[in-house]
Protein backbone atom coordinates (compact mmCIF):
# COMPACT_ATOMS: atom_id res chain seq x y z
CA UNK A 1 0.00 0.00 0.00
CA UNK A 2 1.36 3.59 -1.03
CA UNK A 3 2.15 5.94 1.72
CA UNK A 4 0.46 9.26 1.07
CA UNK A 5 2.45 11.75 -0.31
CA UNK A 6 3.32 14.90 2.11
CA UNK A 7 1.46 17.66 1.18
CA UNK A 8 4.01 20.86 0.36
CA UNK A 9 1.52 22.61 3.25
CA UNK A 10 2.09 19.99 5.68
CA UNK A 11 5.84 19.36 4.81
CA UNK A 12 6.20 23.58 5.24
CA UNK A 13 5.00 22.97 8.58
CA UNK A 14 6.70 20.28 9.26
CA UNK A 15 9.83 23.17 8.63
CA UNK A 16 8.25 25.95 10.03
CA UNK A 17 10.18 26.71 13.57
CA UNK A 18 13.37 25.18 12.68
CA UNK A 19 16.42 26.45 11.59
CA UNK A 20 17.53 27.04 7.96
CA UNK A 21 20.54 24.93 8.64
CA UNK A 22 18.74 21.52 8.90
CA UNK A 23 16.15 22.18 6.33
CA UNK A 24 19.39 22.30 4.01
CA UNK A 25 20.90 19.57 5.85
CA UNK A 26 17.53 17.42 4.53
CA UNK A 27 17.17 18.44 1.29
CA UNK A 28 21.15 17.47 0.96
CA UNK A 29 20.60 14.12 2.41
CA UNK A 30 17.65 13.14 -0.14
CA UNK A 31 20.47 14.39 -3.12
CA UNK A 32 22.92 11.73 -1.56
CA UNK A 33 20.48 8.92 -1.14
CA UNK A 34 19.15 9.82 -5.08
CA UNK A 35 23.08 9.58 -6.14
CA UNK A 36 23.55 6.50 -4.46
CA UNK A 37 20.82 4.74 -5.84
CA UNK A 38 21.28 5.40 -9.01
CA UNK A 39 24.64 4.28 -8.78
CA UNK A 40 23.71 0.91 -7.66
CA UNK A 41 21.35 0.86 -10.38
CA UNK A 42 22.78 1.96 -13.39
CA UNK A 43 26.70 2.63 -13.16
CA UNK A 44 29.12 0.08 -14.65
CA UNK A 45 30.58 -1.89 -11.96
CA UNK A 46 34.91 -1.74 -11.07
CA UNK A 47 37.27 -4.46 -12.21
CA UNK A 48 40.23 -4.48 -9.93
CA UNK A 49 43.08 -5.86 -11.56
CA UNK A 50 46.30 -7.72 -9.46
CA UNK A 51 49.60 -6.48 -11.02
CA UNK A 52 53.14 -6.78 -10.58
CA UNK A 53 55.59 -4.65 -11.41
CA UNK A 54 58.41 -5.95 -13.94
CA UNK A 55 61.66 -6.18 -11.98
CA UNK A 56 65.02 -6.91 -12.48
CA UNK A 57 67.09 -9.37 -10.52
CA UNK A 58 69.13 -12.74 -10.60
CA UNK A 59 66.93 -16.21 -11.96
CA UNK A 60 68.36 -19.50 -12.39
CA UNK A 61 67.08 -22.91 -13.60
CA UNK A 62 67.56 -25.83 -11.68
CA UNK A 63 66.78 -29.47 -11.65
CA UNK A 64 66.60 -30.80 -7.42
CA UNK A 65 67.01 -34.05 -6.59
CA UNK A 66 67.70 -35.62 -3.45
CA UNK A 67 71.68 -36.88 -2.99
CA UNK A 68 73.59 -38.82 -0.05
CA UNK A 69 77.56 -37.94 0.99
CA UNK A 70 79.62 -40.48 0.71
CA UNK A 71 83.64 -40.48 0.63
CA UNK A 72 85.18 -39.87 -2.20
CA UNK A 73 87.35 -42.75 -1.58
CA UNK A 74 87.73 -45.83 0.79
CA UNK A 75 89.00 -49.39 1.37
CA UNK A 76 87.99 -52.26 3.42
CA UNK A 77 91.42 -53.84 5.08
CA UNK A 78 91.24 -57.64 5.87
CA UNK A 79 93.12 -60.32 7.08
CA UNK A 80 95.05 -62.40 4.54
CA UNK A 81 96.58 -65.02 7.07
CA UNK A 82 94.59 -66.71 9.52
CA UNK A 83 94.96 -66.40 13.81
CA UNK A 84 93.74 -64.78 16.23
CA UNK A 85 93.65 -60.85 16.31
CA UNK A 86 96.29 -60.26 18.64
CA UNK A 87 95.70 -56.33 18.83
CA UNK A 88 94.18 -53.23 17.32
CA UNK A 89 96.44 -50.38 17.07
CA UNK A 90 93.55 -47.76 16.31
CA UNK A 91 90.18 -46.43 16.93
CA UNK A 92 87.48 -45.32 14.76
CA UNK A 93 87.37 -41.63 13.92
CA UNK A 94 91.24 -41.56 14.13
CA UNK A 95 93.52 -40.58 10.91
CA UNK A 96 96.23 -42.74 9.98
CA UNK A 97 98.96 -42.30 7.40
CA UNK A 98 99.43 -44.74 4.56
CA UNK A 99 101.83 -48.11 5.61
CA UNK A 100 100.88 -47.07 9.35
CA UNK A 101 100.43 -50.05 11.73
CA UNK A 102 96.71 -51.14 12.46
CA UNK A 103 96.93 -54.11 14.13
CA UNK A 104 98.68 -57.34 14.65
CA UNK A 105 97.71 -61.47 14.42
CA UNK A 106 99.53 -63.36 16.54
CA UNK A 107 102.42 -64.57 14.52
CA UNK A 108 102.98 -68.57 16.21
CA UNK A 109 101.47 -69.69 13.32
CA UNK A 110 103.17 -68.22 10.76
CA UNK A 111 106.20 -68.36 12.27
CA UNK A 112 105.98 -72.35 12.68
CA UNK A 113 105.15 -72.47 8.99
CA UNK A 114 108.09 -70.41 7.89
CA UNK A 115 110.16 -72.75 10.27
CA UNK A 116 108.72 -76.13 8.12
CA UNK A 117 109.55 -74.52 5.15
CA UNK A 118 112.95 -73.70 5.44
CA UNK A 119 113.83 -76.90 7.04
CA UNK A 120 112.47 -78.71 3.85
CA UNK A 121 114.01 -76.01 1.45
CA UNK A 122 117.34 -76.90 3.53
CA UNK A 123 116.79 -80.44 3.39
CA UNK A 124 116.30 -80.16 -0.57
CA UNK A 125 119.69 -78.08 -1.18
CA UNK A 126 121.53 -81.15 0.30
CA UNK A 127 119.87 -83.73 -1.66
CA UNK A 128 120.34 -81.49 -4.55
CA UNK A 129 124.84 -81.92 -3.48
CA UNK A 130 123.89 -85.51 -3.21
CA UNK A 131 122.08 -85.64 -6.69
CA UNK A 132 124.86 -83.36 -8.31
CA UNK A 133 127.17 -85.94 -7.26
CA UNK A 134 125.55 -88.45 -8.61
CA UNK A 135 124.72 -86.96 -12.11
CA UNK A 136 128.54 -86.24 -12.51
CA UNK A 137 129.32 -89.94 -12.16
CA UNK A 138 126.63 -91.03 -14.47
CA UNK A 139 128.23 -88.56 -16.67
CA UNK A 140 131.81 -89.49 -16.62
CA UNK A 141 130.81 -93.34 -16.79
CA UNK A 142 128.98 -93.00 -19.88
CA UNK A 143 132.03 -90.86 -21.43
CA UNK A 144 134.45 -93.60 -20.69
CA UNK A 145 132.33 -96.17 -21.73
CA UNK A 146 131.55 -94.46 -25.11
CA UNK A 147 135.82 -94.23 -25.28
CA UNK A 148 136.33 -97.77 -24.76
CA UNK A 149 133.59 -98.96 -26.72
CA UNK A 150 135.02 -97.25 -29.80
CA UNK A 151 138.36 -99.17 -28.86
CA UNK A 152 136.38 -102.35 -28.82
CA UNK A 153 137.41 -102.61 -25.10
CA UNK A 154 134.05 -102.71 -23.65
CA UNK A 155 131.01 -103.98 -25.21
CA UNK A 156 127.65 -101.98 -26.48
CA UNK A 157 125.74 -103.78 -23.62
CA UNK A 158 128.22 -101.75 -21.11
CA UNK A 159 128.04 -98.35 -22.92
CA UNK A 160 124.14 -98.34 -23.27
CA UNK A 161 123.88 -99.49 -19.38
CA UNK A 162 125.95 -96.74 -18.88
CA UNK A 163 124.16 -94.12 -20.94
CA UNK A 164 120.88 -95.30 -19.25
CA UNK A 165 122.43 -94.10 -15.97
CA UNK A 166 123.41 -90.70 -17.06
CA UNK A 167 119.68 -90.19 -18.03
CA UNK A 168 118.50 -91.34 -15.15
CA UNK A 169 120.49 -88.99 -13.45
CA UNK A 170 119.75 -86.62 -15.32
CA UNK A 171 115.80 -86.82 -14.81
CA UNK A 172 116.29 -87.48 -10.68
CA UNK A 173 118.20 -84.05 -10.70
CA UNK A 174 115.84 -82.27 -12.63
CA UNK A 175 112.89 -83.33 -10.69
CA UNK A 176 114.68 -82.33 -7.92
CA UNK A 177 115.06 -78.80 -8.92
CA UNK A 178 111.57 -78.48 -9.57
CA UNK A 179 110.76 -79.84 -5.97
CA UNK A 180 113.35 -76.87 -4.62
CA UNK A 181 111.85 -74.29 -6.50
CA UNK A 182 108.43 -75.56 -5.08
CA UNK A 183 109.92 -75.63 -1.51
CA UNK A 184 111.26 -71.77 -2.14
CA UNK A 185 107.96 -70.70 -3.31
CA UNK A 186 106.68 -72.24 0.12
CA UNK A 187 109.27 -70.23 1.78
CA UNK A 188 108.04 -67.19 0.29
CA UNK A 189 104.37 -67.93 1.19
CA UNK A 190 105.35 -68.82 4.75
CA UNK A 191 107.88 -65.08 4.73
CA UNK A 192 105.07 -63.51 3.45
CA UNK A 193 102.08 -64.80 6.01
CA UNK A 194 104.15 -64.14 8.87
CA UNK A 195 104.32 -60.53 7.24
CA UNK A 196 100.42 -60.05 6.66
CA UNK A 197 100.05 -60.92 10.19
CA UNK A 198 101.20 -57.14 10.34
CA UNK A 199 98.14 -55.55 9.41
CA UNK A 200 99.19 -51.69 7.77
CA UNK A 201 97.14 -49.12 6.15
CA UNK A 202 97.28 -49.72 2.14
CA UNK A 203 95.92 -45.59 2.48
CA UNK A 204 95.96 -42.29 4.21
CA UNK A 205 92.51 -41.84 5.80
CA UNK A 206 90.52 -41.79 8.63
CA UNK A 207 88.94 -45.19 10.70
CA UNK A 208 85.41 -44.89 9.83
CA UNK A 209 84.35 -48.54 11.12
CA UNK A 210 85.69 -51.35 13.01
CA UNK A 211 84.30 -55.23 12.23
CA UNK A 212 86.53 -57.11 14.42
CA UNK A 213 87.44 -56.79 17.78
CA UNK A 214 90.64 -57.88 19.57
CA UNK A 215 91.03 -61.51 20.48
CA UNK A 216 88.55 -62.74 17.95
CA UNK A 217 90.22 -65.57 15.62
CA UNK A 218 90.37 -64.82 11.37
CA UNK A 219 90.02 -67.60 8.79
CA UNK A 220 90.98 -66.46 5.46
CA UNK A 221 91.24 -69.59 4.39
CA UNK A 222 88.11 -69.29 2.32
CA UNK A 223 87.27 -65.30 2.12
CA UNK A 224 89.52 -62.67 3.46
CA UNK A 225 87.38 -61.40 6.74
CA UNK A 226 87.05 -57.46 7.03
CA UNK A 227 88.70 -55.98 9.90
CA UNK A 228 88.13 -51.99 9.36
CA UNK A 229 87.32 -49.17 6.52
CA UNK A 230 89.58 -46.60 5.57
CA UNK A 231 88.23 -43.50 3.50
CA UNK A 232 89.47 -40.30 2.39
CA UNK A 233 86.62 -37.87 4.00
CA UNK A 234 88.85 -34.54 2.73
CA UNK A 235 86.93 -34.55 -0.73
CA UNK A 236 83.52 -36.34 -0.30
CA UNK A 237 81.36 -37.21 -3.10
CA UNK A 238 77.65 -36.50 -3.70
CA UNK A 239 75.37 -38.93 -5.31
CA UNK A 240 72.16 -37.17 -6.48
CA UNK A 241 69.41 -39.19 -7.54
CA UNK A 242 68.11 -37.65 -10.87
CA UNK A 243 64.32 -38.78 -11.90
CA UNK A 244 64.24 -40.13 -15.56
CA UNK A 245 62.13 -37.24 -16.74
CA UNK A 246 64.93 -35.05 -15.35
CA UNK A 247 67.73 -36.59 -16.56
CA UNK A 248 68.12 -35.93 -20.21
CA UNK A 249 68.41 -31.84 -19.05
CA UNK A 250 71.61 -33.21 -16.91
CA UNK A 251 75.22 -32.81 -18.45
CA UNK A 252 79.04 -33.30 -17.17
CA UNK A 253 80.37 -30.41 -15.90
CA UNK A 254 77.71 -28.02 -14.92
CA UNK A 255 77.17 -26.57 -11.50
CA UNK A 256 75.48 -27.48 -8.97
CA UNK A 257 74.92 -26.61 -5.52
CA UNK A 258 73.26 -28.55 -2.19
CA UNK A 259 72.61 -28.39 1.48
CA UNK A 260 72.26 -30.14 4.14
CA UNK A 261 69.75 -30.63 7.10
CA UNK A 262 70.78 -28.67 9.88
CA UNK A 263 72.61 -26.40 7.92
CA UNK A 264 72.30 -22.63 6.07
CA UNK A 265 75.82 -23.31 4.45
CA UNK A 266 75.70 -23.95 0.78
CA UNK A 267 78.64 -26.68 -1.03
CA UNK A 268 79.15 -25.82 -4.71
CA UNK A 269 80.92 -28.07 -7.44
CA UNK A 270 80.05 -29.21 -10.89
CA UNK A 271 78.80 -32.38 -12.25
CA UNK A 272 81.71 -34.92 -12.65
CA UNK A 273 79.80 -38.45 -13.82
CA UNK A 274 76.48 -39.74 -14.64
CA UNK A 275 75.74 -43.19 -13.49
CA UNK A 276 74.09 -45.17 -16.97
CA UNK A 277 72.91 -48.14 -14.80
CA UNK A 278 69.32 -46.37 -13.34
CA UNK A 279 67.67 -47.69 -9.91
CA UNK A 280 64.21 -48.37 -9.53
CA UNK A 281 62.40 -46.93 -6.26
CA UNK A 282 58.95 -46.85 -5.98
CA UNK A 283 58.14 -47.77 -9.43
CA UNK A 284 60.46 -44.61 -10.58
CA UNK A 285 63.23 -44.62 -12.02
CA UNK A 286 66.22 -42.49 -11.04
CA UNK A 287 69.83 -42.15 -12.31
CA UNK A 288 73.01 -41.49 -9.93
CA UNK A 289 74.39 -38.09 -10.63
CA UNK A 290 78.08 -37.86 -8.85
CA UNK A 291 80.13 -34.71 -8.35
CA UNK A 292 82.80 -34.04 -5.52
CA UNK A 293 83.11 -31.38 -2.97
CA UNK A 294 86.13 -30.62 -0.87
CA UNK A 295 85.67 -31.36 3.03
CA UNK A 296 89.22 -30.10 4.57
CA UNK A 297 87.01 -29.17 7.66
CA UNK A 298 85.15 -32.33 7.65
CA UNK A 299 81.61 -30.33 8.59
CA UNK A 300 80.53 -33.12 6.12
CA UNK A 301 79.61 -36.31 6.99
CA UNK A 302 79.50 -39.97 5.69
CA UNK A 303 75.39 -40.72 4.79
CA UNK A 304 74.81 -37.43 5.16
CA UNK A 305 71.25 -36.27 3.35
CA UNK A 306 71.74 -33.20 0.70
CA UNK A 307 69.26 -31.52 -1.28
CA UNK A 308 71.40 -30.73 -4.84
CA UNK A 309 70.02 -28.08 -7.14
CA UNK A 310 71.67 -28.62 -10.43
CA UNK A 311 71.83 -25.50 -12.79
CA UNK A 312 70.68 -25.76 -15.57
CA UNK A 313 70.68 -21.93 -16.83
CA UNK A 314 71.23 -18.47 -14.82
CA UNK A 315 71.09 -15.01 -15.99
CA UNK A 316 72.02 -11.89 -13.32
CA UNK A 317 70.31 -8.44 -13.75
CA UNK A 318 67.56 -9.26 -16.19
CA UNK A 319 63.92 -8.32 -16.32
CA UNK A 320 61.49 -10.89 -13.90
CA UNK A 321 58.32 -11.60 -14.12
CA UNK A 322 56.01 -14.02 -12.13
CA UNK A 323 56.02 -17.44 -13.59
CA UNK A 324 52.39 -17.44 -13.38
CA UNK A 325 52.11 -15.24 -15.87
CA UNK A 326 54.19 -17.26 -18.60
CA UNK A 327 52.42 -20.08 -17.74
CA UNK A 328 53.55 -23.19 -19.39
CA UNK A 329 55.61 -21.35 -22.33
CA UNK A 330 58.69 -23.35 -23.11
CA UNK A 331 61.92 -21.29 -22.94
CA UNK A 332 62.28 -19.05 -25.94
CA UNK A 333 59.04 -19.18 -27.02
CA UNK A 334 56.11 -15.99 -26.72
CA UNK A 335 53.16 -15.39 -24.77
CA UNK A 336 50.84 -12.77 -24.72
CA UNK A 337 50.63 -10.43 -21.86
CA UNK A 338 48.05 -7.96 -20.05
CA UNK A 339 49.75 -4.34 -18.90
CA UNK A 340 48.46 -1.84 -17.70
CA UNK A 341 49.52 1.61 -18.63
CA UNK A 342 49.89 4.68 -16.33
CA UNK A 343 46.50 5.76 -17.55
CA UNK A 344 44.65 2.58 -16.61
CA UNK A 345 44.19 1.52 -19.68
CA UNK A 346 45.07 -2.24 -20.76
CA UNK A 347 47.01 -3.13 -23.11
CA UNK A 348 48.56 -6.64 -24.63
CA UNK A 349 52.02 -7.12 -25.44
CA UNK A 350 53.97 -10.17 -27.34
CA UNK A 351 56.37 -11.14 -24.79
CA UNK A 352 59.89 -13.33 -25.44
CA UNK A 353 60.49 -15.74 -22.49
CA UNK A 354 63.94 -16.64 -21.75
CA UNK A 355 64.59 -18.49 -18.53
CA UNK A 356 62.09 -20.22 -16.18
CA UNK A 357 62.24 -21.12 -12.93
CA UNK A 358 59.41 -22.41 -10.16
CA UNK A 359 58.94 -18.92 -9.13
CA UNK A 360 60.06 -16.10 -12.31
CA UNK A 361 60.23 -16.55 -15.75
CA UNK A 362 62.76 -14.18 -17.84
CA UNK A 363 61.39 -11.17 -20.15
CA UNK A 364 63.98 -11.41 -23.17
CA UNK A 365 61.66 -8.47 -24.90
CA UNK A 366 58.22 -7.44 -24.96
CA UNK A 367 58.46 -5.27 -21.43
CA UNK A 368 60.18 -2.80 -19.68
CA UNK A 369 61.66 -2.46 -16.14
CA UNK A 370 58.57 -1.19 -13.47
CA UNK A 371 55.67 -1.47 -16.15
CA UNK A 372 52.69 -3.02 -14.25
CA UNK A 373 51.59 -6.73 -15.61
CA UNK A 374 48.07 -7.62 -15.03
CA UNK A 375 47.90 -11.07 -12.65
CA UNK A 376 44.72 -11.18 -12.10
CA UNK A 377 41.12 -9.13 -12.04
CA UNK A 378 38.18 -9.39 -10.72
CA UNK A 379 34.45 -7.31 -9.80
CA UNK A 380 35.21 -5.49 -6.63
CA UNK A 381 34.08 -2.18 -4.45
CA UNK A 382 35.86 0.71 -5.21
CA UNK A 383 37.40 0.64 -1.52
CA UNK A 384 40.18 -1.94 -3.01
CA UNK A 385 43.71 -2.35 -0.92
CA UNK A 386 46.83 0.05 -2.36
CA UNK A 387 48.51 -3.16 -3.79
CA UNK A 388 45.71 -3.63 -6.96
CA UNK A 389 45.32 -1.21 -9.39
CA UNK A 390 41.81 -0.23 -10.36
CA UNK A 391 39.75 1.06 -13.32
CA UNK A 392 36.65 0.93 -14.76
CA UNK A 393 35.38 -1.95 -17.01
CA UNK A 394 34.32 -1.55 -20.66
Amino acid sequence: MDSPAVEPSRFRKLLRGRSPWLAGALVLAAAVAGALCWHWLFAKPKVVYATVAVQRGDIESTVVAAGILQPISYVDVGAQTSGKLKSLKVVKGQHVEADALLGEIDPDLAKTALTSADAALTSMTSLRTLKGATLGLAKAQMERNDRLASEGIVSASDRDIARAGYKVALADAAALTAQMKEAKASVDTARSNLGFTRITAPMAGDIVSISLLEGQTLNANQSAPNILRIADLSTMTAWAQVSEADISRVKVGQEVYFTVLGQRRRWDGKVRQILPTPELINNVVFFDVLFDIPNEDRELKIQMTAQVFIVLAQAKGVLLIPASVAGGTPEGSQVQVRVLDPGGKLQTRLVTIGIKSELSAEVKSGLLENERVVVGGLKAPAAAKSALTTRKGP
